[in-house]
């Protein structure tokens, strides 16, 4: 997910608040005195960018999205997809229909129901060129998609239907084992056409021109203010597992005001930075969670020639060391990579052997250390460019944690012979423009998992992938991945094998860089229950908490 997607958690190394022990204590104790309290008071890293689901790309946003919108399918605990509009799911023999009865009692917040037309609607639309989804790579496996893309059919061509108002048929262009993951996305839900039309390009840029079928309706949002409500959606058809009323959110990229906060019971949960996770650790309130995302750079081939040299992108990997970054700036539960597809996807086994897909695909110079040898590639690379010195900027978040990580990678790039680094610390919503203009010499970003499978990370470095933003290509590469989604989609073991042999050439090459993998660690309000967290899909889920 681009969180770059889900997003920077500001869990980062701060300065800590003053009477460390009774801020302990406190914390500890931050539970409401009012049993029917019905609010939730909550904060966000980022603030939202679009509530318009074809286009959104940014964690916040997609974040607000699920919780407003209801597909065919919702994103459970550890990434299992769960029935929502969809009542029942019948699959051809072949693997490669897939037919929806979708719920009938089911409305948008005008009243309006909700149909198969209004999925055949958004998905057109997510399709359509014009509409520039970058999600949109999700539907590679519906038939005509890629035809679409190039120009070559319609939009009308794309291989979904409505057979009546609550029958909807998709046909894929071959079996995709995890497509009912993918329909949890809220690249995936529906949209209402006479509301999406009477809004034209402002829809989804305000609370007002954002519609709902989901748990909660959007208030507040101008489009771009810091402050918004998530209130209960009346019309809902699962209402009755909603027992918040409202959801007040903020934005706060400091995770001590964040604390300070929570503190003073303003609001019931808050990520923790490095120093807090320490004492906090064992503290009722405490919640840790890692798994399923990659926070990696990527160098910009396009505008900084020297870049195309496998050499430089070597250089600037071994010249990072990632142990004393999670161990001693991070110091949150962090973990050094061993490649670009996180550790914790590990529970995709290779069918007819032991071993797990990790297991596999290691490379570990990819991920080494050697400041030896980095100076000596960096200089190798700057004598074929002939240049005796380079001056890059470095393009990141500006929120608490990722300008801390960012500072870090400066100081280790730095060392490199005739390297100087220079940070560009700009709000989420600039950098992501940047970097999908190409504007960058090279970006810190970051992948979480939309689904358990290794594809969803290799396809993003295939060379025609919207999401390859550095334009690395590697035409063995691409035909692996091409195989795997393909010629073996059926063959798991080889399907594995041919996936483990693209992410050992993507490491050798230095395709990416990853940096670290991050881990989320939260105080909550001991007083609220049933939040979920998944590694995988949209990791947040309060739908269904509760404060007790």
């Amino acid at each position: 997910m681009r969180i770059f997607s889900k997003h920077f958690k500001s869990i980062m190394v701060g300065i800590m608040l003053p009477l460390l022990a009774v801020v302990l204590t406190a914390c500890g104790q931050n539970n409401s005195t009012n049993d029917s309290r019905t609010t939730l008071n909550l904060s966000y890293a980022t603030p939202i960018s679009t509530m318009d689901n074809s286009k959104a790309n940014d964690a916040a946003s997609l974040t607000m999205l699920n919780h407003t919108g209801d597909g065919l399918y919702r994103n459970g605990a550890n990434g299992a997809s769960t029935p929502a509009l969809a009542t029942k799911q019948t699959v051809s023999k072949d693997g490669k229909t897939y037919t929806f009865d979708i719920r009938k009692n089911v409305k948008w917040k005008d009243g309006s129901s909700v149909t198969a037309h209004d999925f055949v609607y958004a998905w057109r639309r997510t399709a359509n060129p014009k509409t520039a989804a970058q999600y949109g790579y999700l539907y590679n496996q519906i038939q005509n998609y890629s035809a679409i893309q190039s120009g070559k059919m319609k939009p009308s061509s794309l291989g979904v239907s409505a057979e009546g108002d609550y029958k909807l048929v998709v046909h894929l262009e071959k079996p995709v084992p995890y497509f009912t993951k993918l329909l949890a996305f809220p690249v995936f839900f529906p949209q209402e056409q006479k509301f999406v039309e009477k809004y034209g390009n402002k829809f989804g840029t305000n609370s007002n021109t954002t519609n709902s079928d989901g748990p909660f309706i959007l208030k507040g949002w101008s489009g771009t203010n810091d402050t918004w409500q998530l209130v209960k959606n009346p019309n809902y058809w699962d209402k009755k597992n909603v027992h918040v009323n409202k959801i007040n959110l903020q934005v706060i990229s400091d995770p001590t005001t964040s604390l300070k906060l929570f503190d003073q019971n303003k609001l019931d949960s808050t990520p923790l930075n490095g120093t807090q996770v320490a004492n906090y650790r064992h503290n009722k309130a405490f919640r840790s969670y890692i798994g399923g995302a990659t926070v990696y750079m990527l160098t910009n081939e396009q505008r900084l020639s020297i870049f195309k040299n496998q050499d430089a992108r070597k250089a600037l990997s071994l010249a990072i060391n990632r142990k004393a970054l999670v161990s001693d700036v991070l110091r949150d539960g962090s973990v050094t990579p061993d490649g670009f597809i996180p550790t914790k996807l590990d529970d995709f086994k290779v069918s007819g052997t032991n071993q797990n897909f990790k297991q596999l695909s290691a490379y570990p110079q990819g991920v080494a250390y050697n400041l030896t040898e980095a100076k000596q590639l960096w200089q190798s690379a700057l004598a074929a460019s002939g240049k005796k010195s380079l001056t890059v900027n470095l393009t990141t978040d500006d929120d608490y944690t990722t300008k801390q990580v960012a500072e870090f990678l400066q100081s280790q790039l730095s060392k490199l012979p005739g390297l100087k680094v220079n940070l560009s610390n700009i709000p989420n919503k600039v950098r992501m423009s940047r970097q999908d203009n190409g504007n960058f010499d090279i970006v810190l970003t970051k992948w979480g998992a939309d689904f358990n499978d290794p594809t969803n990370f290799l396809d993003l470095m295939t060379t025609n992938s919207t999401f390859n933003f550095g334009k690395w290509s590697n035409s063995q590469y691409d035909q692996l991945v091409n195989n795997a989604n393909n010629r073996d989609a059926n063959n798991p073991k080889q399907r594995a094998m041919d996936m483990a042999n693209a992410e050992k050439i993507l490491m050798r090459e230095q395709g990416v860089i990853p940096v670290y993998e991050p881990a989320t660690t939260e105080l909550w309000n001991t007083n609220v229950k049933g939040y979920v967290w998944s590694p995988t899909g949209m990791s947040r889920n309060w739908k269904e908490i509760s404060i007790k």
